[in-house]
């Protein structure tokens, strides 16, 4: 009987995986100014060196543990069902879900405050990130436009940040609750300015 060889694809996917999630994991419990390379390393059981061939930065890091698995730019599409309320009431009220869930709510705000000052993290967040979803919106509210669900005139980028920009607010200062009535609400005001003049 001939001893099997290990599979390295295997192992370092595993590895990959403990490290992202040690990331989220710790940030989480201690911050992100307290999170190290160290920290993630002993956490996921391995070496530092392993982190730094893969990642440069405790921020890449935790910029690619918060990215969904099996997603890509091209994929990101809003419903399309024919109500644009619906439709928009839906993705809203996820992206709550999203912004409220506890295990992503340390790290994102800490990804947010750090592509401040990192332009590079800064450019990952938009590329790979903001951009595919805001896209997604302008294509949607395109679609609307030819169904005569908004005004033609409307430029619809700034359409979107009518929507995002208020949740993003909201999350962002922690000042009220971020709920789905809220959304639904963001919803229903912008299409009333949105609306076939």
């Amino acid at each position: 009987m001939t001893a099997k060889t290990p599979d390295s694809t295997r192992r370092s996917e595993r590895s990959r995986r403990a490290i992202l999630d040690a990331a989220l994991e710790l940030v989480g419990e201690s911050g992100y100014q307290r999170l190290t390379i160290e920290a993630i390393a002993a956490r996921a059981g391995v070496g530092k060196q392993t982190i730094y061939r893969w990642w440069p930065s405790k921020a890449a890091v935790l910029f690619e543990a918060c990215l969904p698995e099996g997603t890509d730019a091209e994929s990101v599409e809003l419903p399309d069902t024919g109500d644009l309320e619906a439709d928009l009431k839906t993705v809203l009220r996820a992206t709550v879900d999203e912004l409220n869930n506890p295990r992503l709510d340390a790290p994102t705000r800490a990804l947010t405050a750090e592509s401040q000052n990192d332009l590079q993290l800064a450019r990952a967040l938009t590329e790979k990130v903001l951009e595919p979803q805001l896209q997604a919106y302008v294509r949607r509210f395109r679609t609307a436009q030819q169904a005569g669900q908004i005004d033609a005139r409307t430029d619809p980028r700034i359409a979107v940040e009518l929507l995002v920009g208020p949740l993003f607010h909201r999350w962002q200062t922690r000042t009220f609750p971020l709920t789905h009535e809220y959304a639904d609400t963001v919803v229903d005001l912008a299409l009333r300015g949105l609306a076939p003049r």
